[in-house]
């Protein structure tokens, strides 16, 4: 594996894809910080509300493009309203629990929001039908999201002035993007498939623009790893059980991508970290590379986010990130 410069995170590290359940700000945050201390997260509740999941939560942060909900969706507005201000006031409020429970942090800490191809699948304009149907709205929509995501990004580094920040782009619409499969308002027909070389573009201003290393995360199936590199991410997170064919994965990581490796999802019990751990060495192991390797280059978390556990799983399954995180330096 050739030379590469020190990943942006620590060695061993665990971290959560992004949301939990429930709606306490709080002591989801107190959670994280207490359970994932090497690589915590700013934590998203989705069961607060519009404004709160992930389509109305990144919306919200796009630069002169207001969105309002509109019959349930989220939609370009033409200018800012209530379901903006909903928003706003959700992300601050997180960010004041980030600050409270993140005093004096000097580590890497992760945001997360969706990327542009999730957003633009998933945003409608305002005459109807996805933002993904006009490629010029889709040029606005990157070049907005790109600065709001900048400030963003600021913002944090001003209340947690001593931490390192990441930012994973949730991108579950990329591959659909890329295939031609993302469909129409009617369901009878679906949006023209999108260039890989367009879609790495694309992402690749967002990431240039914020000024932080950028991890891509997708837990569904044909991950678009060439996409991701080309667009010059620093890692990518996907659901190691859905990997099919493990060439592009190792050809990805021999050029020094990393990887958040998503090794459990939801079960009626939460594994522990040992299994984590173990599952994590074997693919590592598969792929051909040196164990002295991983814990560098590889991250441990979930396979997705967490909004639909208990709490008492997501704690036993944070720990267990975390353990086997440990366990992987100690192998």
């Amino acid at each position: 594996m050739p030379d590469r410069p020190e990943f942006p995170w620590p060695v061993g590290a665990a971290t959560g894809i992004g949301s939990l359940p429930g709606t306490d700000i709080a002591e989801a945050q107190r959670l994280i910080f207490g359970e994932l201390p090497d690589l915590p997260h700013l934590a998203e509740l989705p069961a607060r509300g519009p404004g709160a999941d992930m389509i109305g939560r990144s919306a919200g942060l796009l630069a002169d493009l207001p969105v309002q909900v509109y019959v349930g969706r989220w939609q370009v507005a033409p200018r800012p309203g209530r379901d903006l201000r909903t928003t706003a006031d959700l992300r601050e409020r997180d960010l004041d629990q980030l600050t409270e429970q993140g005093a004096g942090y000097a580590g890497t800490v992760k945001l997360q929001a969706a990327g542009p191809w999730t957003l633009a699948a998933s945003v409608d304009l305002p005459i109807g039908g996805r933002l993904l149907r006009d490629p010029g709205a889709v040029r606005d929509l990157g070049a907005s999201l790109a600065e709001g995501l900048r400030r963003h990004v600021d913002e944090v580094r001003k209340r947690l002035p001593r931490a390192r920040v990441l930012l994973q782009l949730d991108e579950p619409s990329l591959t659909a993007v890329l295939a031609g499969q993302v469909p129409t308002e009617s369901g009878l027909s679906a949006y023209r498939a999108v260039d890989p070389a367009d879609a790495a573009t694309a992402l690749r201003g967002v990431i240039e623009a914020v000024g932080v290393p950028v991890v891509v995360h997708s837990c569904g199936p044909d991950v678009p790893l060439q996409v991701v590199r080309d667009s010059g991410a620093a890692a990518v997170s996907l659901d190691l059980s859905l990997l099919k064919d493990l060439d592009p994965l190792g050809e990805a990581l021999e050029v020094g991508l990393g990887l958040f490796a998503g090794a459990f999802g939801l079960s009626d019990a939460p594994p522990t970290g040992k299994q984590v751990a173990d599952r994590v060495a074997r693919l590592w192991k598969r792929l051909g590379f040196p164990a002295a390797t991983l814990p560098a280059q590889v991250v441990v978390t979930p396979a997705c986010g967490l909004a639909g556990a208990s709490p008492d799983f997501v704690r036993a399954a944070l720990k267990a990130c975390r353990e086997a995180g440990r366990r992987l330096v100690e192998a």
